[in-house]
């Protein structure tokens, strides 16, 4: 066969097999577009080293992207942080549209990487912060640039606030809420409630703050009213907000794409809401002592309808988890009633107590009773109970309300002239407030959340019920100021009516 003939040959051998490649790569394109695991077009305003990898390396990009992987964890290994993401920097680029790489690098950053290091000085977790804060940046700023509907993206990212900031099991949580809250106040207010100026911004200091608010942080100001409005009122300054905030919008991207999510994916987003509005009911409130200047926090009581409301829109949603959310609702409105009564609401206490009776008729209320049933008590009774079941707590989070709100009980009942009850709420707050300092006496480090101090837990409920505005009737302030031999209000309030940073009936040691 000479060699025109054989060229001819292997010609027309390549042509269909062109044709039959060119067809099994559309029906690959078509799968992995099912699959979500690319995409079919050039990625729009990438840069243009991303832009390269997604075209050039095509098929290598996982292979490569694998390697990088294993010697990134190598790195990580060996403490040698920076170089590790260098790496992980290089892998989301190698591949850009695949979640879990974003998911993880971020995961890594706010929870393995930034827990190697400690406190710069006493209070100070700097280093810490900067890397979660990447961890939220990667997710917010880059994996939903490239994946603008990917509801792991979503989840992840609202998980970082519920979780690494919001809650109170890394020993520089307080730290974390600080510098978010610093960063949020510009933008919020000093309550953090001001949403009214980012949607219609009245000057030219407003229209900034919408544009951050836009550009830096990913927030819309419409969606963020609907969802202050369906589960608030909140302050946005502290991190559960921002946690419903964004499982919300991964609600609303899974409605739009409904072929493309798991009916399992959906309910992990309305956990993590529901699960941030009780967090924001326990201490969604920032509570700053007048002189010490000490931050804390306390509970939000006005969100307590929407907690339980979205426990009520869980238990519809998930049949399959209906048992285990009910028993959650259950234990949310016991603390519910208890919270409001410590804080002195006796009509919101009795309604919720009531609604806590008809909704679980048959459920035992207080721990280890099977007996306390709501309608075998009534709920002096069962405020009293719990109480008692507080002084052996070791939440840092309830036990601060046991305190404040029976504080809050006992200046009232010396306003009212029930001595004997003032004495005995009185001496009940200081026994909480003792047993928790020696239940966690023999805790080391960073195992021990502090409760605030006695006296700025106390200066802050009577700043509450001397103020003018807020506060008692200008009669019983008074009695009290009269009482702690506090100075006689004046017409026009100033801040010398704060109670003076010296301690009053504060638990002997």
């Amino acid at each position: 066969m000479n060699s025109t003939l054989k060229k001819t040959l292997l010609l027309l051998l390549t042509l269909p097999l062109l044709f039959g490649a060119g067809r099994l790569q559309q029906s690959l394109n078509h799968d992995r577009d099912a699959l979500g695991l690319t995409r079919g077009a050039v990625l729009e305003n990438a840069p243009p080293v991303l832009a390269f990898t997604t075209v050039a390396l095509g098929g290598f990009r996982g292979l490569i992207s694998n390697l990088l992987w294993i010697r990134a964890n190598d790195l990580q290994q060996d403490d040698k942080f920076f170089e590790a993401a260098q790496l992980a920097d290089w892998i989301t680029k190698l591949e850009p549209t695949f979640a879990q790489v974003w998911v993880f690098q971020a995961w890594n950053m706010a929870f393995n990487i930034s827990v190697k290091f400690k406190e710069n000085a006493p209070g100070d977790y700097t280093d810490r912060w900067r890397w979660l804060e990447n961890g939220v940046e990667l997710l917010r700023d880059e994996g939903l640039r490239y994946n603008p509907n990917d509801i792991d993206i979503f989840r992840e990212l609202a998980w970082l606030f519920q979780f690494k900031i919001g809650a109170n099991l890394d020993d520089g949580n307080m730290f974390y809420k600080k510098k978010w809250a610093d960063e949020m106040t510009p933008l919020f207010g000093e309550k953090g409630t001001n949403i009214a100026d980012l949607l219609n911004p009245p000057n030219a200091d407003a229209q900034t703050n919408v544009t951050a608010l836009l550009k830096k942080y990913r927030l819309d100001p419409q969606f963020l009213k609907l969802v202050d409005d369906k589960y608030g009122p909140f302050d946005w300054r502290l991190p559960e907000a921002h946690a419903i905030y964004w499982g919300a919008i991964g609600l609303a991207e899974a409605d739009k794409n409904p072929d493309k999510v798991k009916a399992d994916d959906k309910i992990k987003l309305r956990r993590i809401v529901y699960q941030s509005i009780y967090q924001a009911f326990k201490h969604g409130r920032i509570e700053v002592d007048p002189l010490s200047k000490r931050v804390s926090l306390g509970p939000n009581l006005e969100l307590i309808p929407h907690v339980s409301a979205a426990y009520e829109e869980m238990m519809a949603a998930d049949a399959g988890m209906r048992d285990n959310i009910a028993k959650a609702h259950r234990n949310f409105l016991r603390d519910a009633v208890y919270f409001l009564y410590e804080h002195n609401r006796m009509a919101d206490a009795a309604k919720w107590f009531k609604y806590l009776g008809d909704t679980y008729p048959n459920k035992p209320i207080i721990e280890n009773q099977p007996n306390s049933l709501p309608k075998n008590l009534t709920l002096d009774e069962y405020a009293v109970a719990v109480v008692q079941i507080d002084i052996g707590e070791t939440s840092q989070e309830r036990v601060t309300s046991a305190v404040q709100g029976l504080l809050f009980r006992a200046y009232y009942e010396l306003a009212a002239g029930e001595d004997d009850r003032y004495e005995n709420f009185r001496r009940l707050a200081n026994k909480v407030y003792l047993k928790y300092e020696k239940e966690t006496s023999g805790y080391k480090g960073d195992q021990r959340i502090p409760l605030p101090p006695y006296d700025d837990l106390r200066r802050q409920v009577i700043n509450s019920l001397i103020d003018p505005q807020e506060g008692l009737p200008f009669a019983a302030r008074q009695v009290i100021r009269t009482r702690l031999g506090l100075p006689a209000e004046t017409v026009a309030p100033a801040t010398t009516n704060s109670v003076p940073n010296v301690s009053t009936n504060s638990p002997a040691k």
